[in-house]
């Protein structure tokens, strides 16, 4: 259950070695990406979208961007990535892979279907999802985490679901949580406390945290202090605060925002301490090292 290739990121000089690049919005036909027509195509067919995340991923990858995040309910961005790996093996080396289970994406590429995704945190969705990422990305994936964990996730208390993502962990794929919903704090600190044989289970969390819902923020510093890997997921909001910027700049109040689980909203900043996003010390592998971003499995 040890760190390593994040942990390089997590040191890097580089900032942007250090911000990661989402795939929701290329990876399926309609999700956060409605209404972004400037960016893609009102028309949204497979070998559109494989194209644009190709370009994405390319642009991401020139700019110094080095952890690349999917997830089974992101459509086919797994998919997509696997290929992108596959076809640009320099580049592949170098970088940083994640992906989620726990939601399966279900519209069959229908922008109109009623139901776009089903939750599952359970030991049969594990394994399945398991097997689906296992024949995309192989042994390109470094980290593995549940997908939007909530305070009432049986993810939290199934110990044989522990077991098994111990087992993973034991194979060098670190295994880690997000969350989602109004209570991310309380979701954070119930798996910071979770151990398979005395030891800490999930190595990385990866939260909101904005202008907008700032309530994680004391425990991600725990999750920090406590030598978890700290990830920041919608930090302006999925667009929602560039777009406030704008609204303010010409004398219009800030809309609310909508994040994953619905979470996000107007509100006043609170005080207290930030959640750590990045950190120049030196890390070492191990349970008792601080790290501040991401760990993986070691490549040649």
């Amino acid at each position: 259950m040890g760190f390593g290739r994040l942990a390089e990121i997590a040191a890097s000089e580089a900032g942007t070695a250090r911000i990661g690049l989402g795939l929701a919005a290329v990876g399926r036909p309609a999700y956060i990406n409605l209404g972004r027509d400037r960016d893609l195509p009102a028309e949204r067919p497979v070998e559109v979208m494989r194209r644009r995340s190709h370009e994405l991923l390319d642009a991401a990858y020139a700019a110094g961007v080095r952890y690349l995040d999917a997830a089974r309910s992101y459509g086919r961005a797994e998919e997509f990535l696997a290929d992108w790996l596959r076809d640009r093996p320099d580049a592949a080396r170098h970088v940083v892979v994640g992906s989620k289970w726990g939601y399966t994406y279900v519209a069959d590429w229908r922008t109109d279907a009623e139901t776009h995704e089903v939750k599952d945190h359970g030991v049969e969705t594990f394994e399945r999802q398991r097997g689906l990422t296992d024949a995309l990305l192989g042994d390109r994936l470094d980290l593995y985490q549940i997908h939007s964990v909530t305070p009432e996730s049986p993810a939290l208390t199934d110990r044989e679901l522990h077991t098994r993502l111990a087992a993973l962990a034991a194979e060098g794929v670190t295994v880690g949580v997000s969350t989602s919903g109004p209570r991310q704090a309380e979701a954070i600190r119930a798996a910071l406390a979770v151990e398979v044989d005395g030891r800490p289970l999930f190595r990385t969390v990866q939260s909101t945290y904005n202008l907008l819902e700032p309530s994680a923020g004391a425990a991600l510093a725990e999750a920090h202090e406590a030598g978890r890997a700290v990830i920041i997921k919608e930090a302006v909001a999925n667009g929602r605060l560039t777009e406030g910027r704008r609204r303010a700049a010409a004398g219009a109040p800030p809309p609310g925002g909508r994040g994953d689980g619905g979470h996000a909203r107007r509100r006043r900043p609170r005080r207290g301490p930030a959640p750590p996003v990045g950190d120049r010390r030196p890390l070492r592998r191990g349970h008792d090292g601080p790290v501040a971003l991401q760990s993986g499995r070691r490549r040649p």
